[in-house]
């Protein structure tokens, strides 16, 4: 079984992936542009014995829990009333209040060009509280398909912990047809491929790559040394480094 920093270890058919996952909030790197070496000497792990367990009380005070920042939902009123907030938006009412004063004052009040503006406008925001609100289902089912436990190695032994308790620098087992529990620099794998759909919307299964070596500008379905939070581990199992931020 091989491990890596902050990452998902696992074994399956013989073989295994390292990972690295976890990226500190006042890093700015770019992990998937760093040496697999590079990347535990700025987590500042073990690649052998991963984390000690006052390391990783330290960082879960210093970086947080291994969640989604959960946000005070908005009402469906206010939701509607935002949809409103857009200049085109305004300009539309503007336009059918200027038509309806000047039918009003023509005395021919005729103010169907008004009333199909206003159904216009109002249409439209209810359009845009349905999607929000589809949107917002789609983030909570998100939520939902996260890991609620992760396999990680500490003090030398693989232990199972809740995910929301992955800390920077955690080396992660991952094993077929787990989620990941959060974004990760691949430590070592074989023939590793990870369903990221919810992520590109990309139905095929991305190969990983630990030994690759990227721009900054390599865009997230192209980052092969890195596993993300929420997708699945389809084939074969791996170590990786967690490096990506906690909120």
């Amino acid at each position: 079984m091989e491990f890596s920093i902050k990452s998902n270890s696992n074994k399956s058919k013989g073989t295994s992936i390292k990972l690295i996952n976890k990226i500190t909030k006042e890093s700015a790197c770019m992990w998937q542009t760093m040496s697999i070496k590079e990347t535990c000497e700025k987590l500042k792990t073990n690649i052998i014995n991963g984390l000690t367990k006052e390391e990783v009380e330290e960082r879960i005070i210093k970086y947080g829990k291994n969640k989604l920042t959960e946000k005070k939902k908005e009402s469906i009123i206010v939701k509607f009333i935002k949809q409103f907030n857009d200049f085109m938006i305004i300009i539309l009412i503007i336009a059918a209040l200027i038509s309806a004063i000047m039918s009003y004052v023509e005395g021919s009040k005729d103010y169907l060009d008004s009333i199909i503006i206003i159904f216009i406008v109002v249409l439209n925001a209810i359009m845009g509280v349905i999607q929000e609100s589809k949107a917002e289902k789609s983030l909570d089912a998100l939520k939902k398909m996260s890991a609620p436990t992760a396999k990680v190695k500490r003090d030398g032994m693989i232990k199972t912990v809740p995910s929301t308790e992955v800390v920077p620098g955690d080396i992660i087992i991952i094993e077929t047809g787990s989620y990941i529990p959060a974004d990760s620099r691949l430590i070592k794998a074989y023939n590793l491929k990870v369903e990221e759909s919810a992520l590109t919307g990309e139905t095929v299964p991305v190969l990983k790559d630990e030994k690759a070596i990227l721009s900054e500008k390599a865009q997230i379905g192209d980052i092969v040394n890195m596993v993300f939070g929420a997708t699945i581990a389809v084939s074969r199992t791996c170590r990786s480094n967690c490096n990506t931020e906690q909120e």
